[in-house]
């Protein structure tokens, strides 16, 4: 029987230095029964305690395998639910603080989306012509939507190739959340800029003309990561004026211009491994999260090789940033205690169709 669970106010004035001695002590107690995952942008003193580190997909994917009986997520939202859709039935998936989500993917909701599959009804059949795509960066009723209306799932490495699935089904794509990724993406694969359009839900018929949807190859969703957003042309402007042989690399969700004005263009994943497969003595601008540059500039360092972050400013996935060393470990000991918190569970029904669209992304990636 599970057991009332501890209040976080208990941890909340903890100090680092205890949080930490805690976490250890309650990672020790559970052993092998609770996996850790932390995603690149994890902040460093949560990072330090992971079992697992990755992006979002690969760690649903390699916690499932694992015999852990808790997969304790520290990322956001949407990843956990990954997580839950991805496991054995047996395993439960953690968030330790609920406020941790991801504020691209609450610029999507199930409602709005319906809204617009209705409203692209009165210019053409969307279940004929039209694929939808969802960014994993999503919550799960909408990977549920697509797997219901013969849709599919993306990640930030693999959306051009789903791109070429989408098309070979339908003649048009609905993308979202995030704009950046699927205008990046179809320009890669040769997609005229007027051929991508933006839907903004908050304006009938997504603020087009029934010739703009007609005319339309990719419908992107007005959705964007605010931490990408960071970024200004400027910044490598001045970096290549500095350093005429340093190396420039971007996450896909930057803007177009961006990604445009950058040697390479990656995945958290590509990103890190692009930077530590280059030469010795090499210089690089950054674009992405700021926890995962400066993790990546000290691993590079005895290398020879200088990582900068592109922004002005400081700027971390804040939502993410939430999960402290205190909520980790009141999420630890409550679990070694027996009780469970926070824990983050899909509806069956809403697991199985997600799991269709990202079964379909799997298959076809």
């Amino acid at each position: 029987m599970q057991l009332s669970a501890v209040s976080f106010d208990r941890f909340n004035a903890l100090a680092d230095q205890e949080a930490q001695e805690r976490i250890v002590a309650a990672k020790a107690r559970l052993g092998a029964r609770a996996v850790l995952l932390c995603h690149h942008y994890q902040r460093a003193d949560v990072y330090r305690h992971a079992d697992i580190t990755g992006d979002s997909l690969k760690l649903s994917r390699l916690a499932s395998q694992t015999a852990a009986e808790y997969i304790v997520f520290c990322g956001v939202h949407f990843m956990a639910e990954v997580a839950d859709i991805l496991s054995r039935p047996e395993q439960i998936a953690i968030l330790p603080d609920m406020a941790a989500g991801c504020s691209m993917a609450d610029m999507a909701s199930r409602a709005k989306v319906e809204r617009c599959w209705r409203e692209l009804a009165a210019v053409l059949d969307p279940d004929q012509h039209v694929t939808p795509v969802t960014y994993i960066n999503s919550a799960a009723d909408l990977k549920a939507f697509c797997g219901e209306h013969g849709g599919i799932v993306c990640t930030s490495s693999n959306a051009p190739k789903i791109l070429q699935w989408s098309f070979a089904q339908r003649g048009k794509v609905l993308f979202f959340p995030d704009q950046h990724l699927g205008r990046w993406s179809g320009h890669q694969m040769g997609i005229p800029m007027d051929e991508m359009v933006i839907w903004n839900p908050d304006l009938e018929l997504g603020g087009l003309t029934r010739a703009q949807i007609e005319k339309a190859k990719i419908i992107l969703w007005h959705g964007f990561c605010s931490v990408h957003q960071m970024f200004q042309p400027r910044q490598i402007e001045r970096f290549r004026a500095q350093y005429p042989d340093g190396m420039v690399i971007s996450h896909p969700e930057c803007s177009f211009e961006i990604c445009r004005n950058s040697d390479y263009v990656g995945s958290t994943e590509t990103i890190l491994k692009t930077v530590k497969a280059g030469a010795p003595g090499t210089r690089w601008l950054v674009g992405t999260e700021l926890n995962l540059v400066d993790r990546l500039a000290q691993e590079v360092k005895a290398e020879g090789k200088v990582v900068q972050f592109m922004a002005d400013t400081i700027c971390m996935c804040s939502t993410m940033q939430r999960i402290d060393p205190q909520h980790l470990a009141w999420c630890l000991e409550n679990l070694a205690d027996g009780r469970v918190v926070n824990r983050i569970t899909v509806p069956a029904h809403e697991a199985a169709l997600a799991k269709i669209a990202l079964e379909r992304m799997l298959s076809a990636s």
